[in-house]
């Protein structure tokens, strides 16, 4: 079968709205001064689509977005960097945006689901799924309907005979309630930070998580800030890769999502987990080096000359 798309990115839509060198801390009943500010796209599966397009992948969005003026704002940025749109919904409910404070490396987050949180199984068309070779699913806790039909919509994509990866993002309800034994099996590669797989498997540490995870784990990278990564194949043998810091750090937003672009770009051309791992640690490294999470991805060509003016690598 001919499939159009390398990558379907499936999940949520919105826009950020960034806040940068912020004069204090926010406190109820006070206002403080921000002398930055950045609409852009947003949306940990957007950044992750755009971003991997980007890189060369053909991907396309299957989404929910509401009819106004920021689900114009995804679609034209979506459009911009080369990803297909034409499998995105439109309903009655708003857009989402997400409002962020950021600190250093730190931020504060305040989202708006908005359209994002209608998106379930129903509305899922197999022949959509079946024009991509790999489908790549995040912010599983942002998604009501999502998260709800998340072992149904596994299955599904993989009887549609597609590769998966899933991130599953920070929990706001802090309940973290993840079937993990039920939708693991399924996913090819799965790509949560530290304090995430702790978080779903109730684990003091990573190592205890991984033991939780054993006989329903395939493959994973564990993303963990500026201590890097760690790989975990398919046999349950690790690597751990340091990251790669950049001198020019403007902020993090994004940069676990661009790490996804990364590898899943790598893993779809068919390389290895390991040559995957490293070309997520620069991707994530590159995000770091401007505003958002898709700024440093603005053009191949420039995020290629910052690669190798801070990192030495090649980004191919």
């Amino acid at each position: 079968m001919n499939r159009p798309y390398d990558i379907i990115a499936l999940g949520e839509l919105n826009v950020d709205l960034l806040f940068n060198r912020l004069e204090g801390t926010p406190e109820l009943g006070k206002e403080i001064f921000s002398r930055d500010m950045t609409l852009t796209l947003g949306s940990s599966t957007a950044i992750f689509a755009a971003n991997a397009a980007s890189l060369g992948s053909r991907v396309a969005f299957f989404g929910k977005i509401g009819h106004d003026g920021f689900g114009e704002v995804v679609l034209s940025t979506l459009k911009e960097r080369g990803v297909d749109t034409s499998m995105i919904l439109e309903g009655s409910t708003p857009t989402g945006l997400s409002s962020i404070y950021n600190y250093g490396t730190e931020r504060y987050c305040v989202t708006f689901p908005g359209a994002m949180k209608e998106l379930g199984v129903k509305e899922i068309d197999p022949e959509q799924i079946r024009k991509g070779r790999h489908v790549h699913i995040s912010s599983i806790f942002l998604q009501e309907q999502l998260h709800a039909d998340l072992a149904e919509i596994v299955k599904l994509v993989k009887s549609c005979g597609c590769t998966i990866s899933m991130d599953v993002q920070w929990d706001p309800t802090e309940k973290w309630e993840f079937d993990y034994r039920n939708i693991l099996p399924y996913v090819d590669v799965f790509l949560p930070n530290e304090t995430e797989i702790r978080c779903i498997t109730g684990a003091d540490t990573v190592e205890e998580a991984l033991e939780a995870l054993k006989g329903y784990l395939r493959a994973a990278v564990i993303k963990m800030g500026t201590k890097g990564s760690l790989l975990v194949r398919p046999d349950g043998t690790c690597r751990q890769v340091s990251a790669l810091l950049s001198p020019r750090f403007v902020d993090a937003v994004g940069a676990g999502d661009s790490f996804d672009a990364g590898f899943v770009h790598s893993f779809v051309q068919g390389r290895s987990l390991e040559e995957s791992q490293d070309f997520g640690n620069l991707t994530g490294a590159l995000n770091t080096t401007a505003a958002g999470g898709t700024g440093a991805f603005a053009s191949k060509e420039n995020a290629r000359k910052t690669a190798m003016e801070l990192f030495g690598l090649d980004l191919i």
